[in-house]
């Protein structure tokens, strides 16, 4: 049975395991190895994840069955502003994809964002990722595009998704 649970910074290598075997998968016809590279080192370092998971507007969830940890979704409440809980992080290792575990985190998702009082989802989803089709199918849709330098001579692409909740 798959189970939810919040990380703890113990499960920071974990988080970097499935976000290095889903992203190369995910993005290698949408972006080349060496920006997969560059934004790993970015998003994933230690320091990073450690400020994700202790900070309290933040929330690192991670799905697992039998110990093994399957997926994770990092979400932050409040952010960009008021009445918004922002997906930041959404992976699932690549053999799961299909298996209903996205539909877990987005149900979780909607739930804590309920919870905290928000009425919107908000996330960024690159232009090419596939995730697109998910992220529509459970009710999002495209507010606006957003090109962001994040250094090095690399760009995301990506699409500015929102979901309003009832």
């Amino acid at each position: 049975m798959i189970t939810l649970r919040l990380a703890a910074l113990a499960d920071i290598s974990s988080i970097q395991q499935v976000a290095e075997s889903t992203w190369p998968v995910s993005y290698q016809e949408i972006i080349s190895p060496e920006q997969i590279r560059y934004m790993l080192d970015l998003m994933y370092s230690n320091q990073k994840l450690e400020t994700a998971i202790t900070d309290p507007n933040q929330a690192f969830w991670l799905a697992e069955e039998h110990g093994k940890v399957l997926g994770f979704c990092g979400i932050e409440h409040g952010y960009p502003e008021a009445g918004i809980t922002r997906i930041h992080k959404l992976y699932i290792l690549p053999d799961t994809q299909g298996s209903g575990l996205g539909k877990l985190f987005m149900d979780h998702v909607e739930d804590q964002a309920g919870k905290h009082g928000n009425n919107t989802l908000h996330l960024n989803v690159n232009k090419g990722n596939n995730a697109v089709g998910f992220y529509r199918k459970h009710g999002f849709v495209i507010d606006h595009e957003e090109v962001l330098d994040i250094g090095n001579g690399y760009v995301m692409d990506d699409f500015i998704m929102v979901k309003h909740l009832s």
